[in-house]
């Protein structure tokens, strides 16, 4: 099964490549932890107002540091970690379900030589990226 995985993965990459779309997911933590750090430092230097005003100018900041990092979606996928990455062959496999290859390259070969498989496998990647991962999509910047 791995096998199948990989070639979906690799046929996932090439597509996101071959489109050049990147993706920014949202990075919580660094925001929340930002913000309740500047609330607790400004709670302790001024007390109830200070808790208010440092919350909300860390909130501020952990927003604009965490805005905007786009990254090439090939990266992000590979970076996945191995239940997600079953996830995405599951959702991308439905649309395969018809198609029978012996490995990546003919795989990749059989989707990118057929424009309405392209978009359904294209539509699958997207729709997980935006589910699962919470991610912003940008394309050809």
């Amino acid at each position: 099964m791995a096998p199948r995985i990989d070639d979906v993965m690799r046929l996932c990459c090439e597509l996101s490549a071959h489109e050049q779309i990147k993706v920014a997911v949202k990075n919580c933590t660094t925001g929340a932890l930002l913000a309740g750090g500047s609330a607790f430092v400004g709670g302790m230097l001024a007390g109830p107002p200070g808790l208010a005003v440092g919350g909300a100018m860390g909130g501020l900041l952990g927003t604009w540091l965490t805005s905007g990092q786009f990254r090439p979606l090939p990266q992000i996928l590979m970076e996945l970690p191995p239940a997600q990455k079953e996830r995405l062959y599951q959702d991308v496999a439905a649309v395969l379900s018809n198609l029978d290859w012996t490995d990546a390259a003919q795989l990749i070969a059989l989707v990118m030589g057929n424009a309405s498989l392209q978009q359904q496998v294209t539509a699958a990647l997207l729709n997980y990226v935006t589910k699962e991962l919470k991610a912003e999509v940008c394309y050809k910047d």
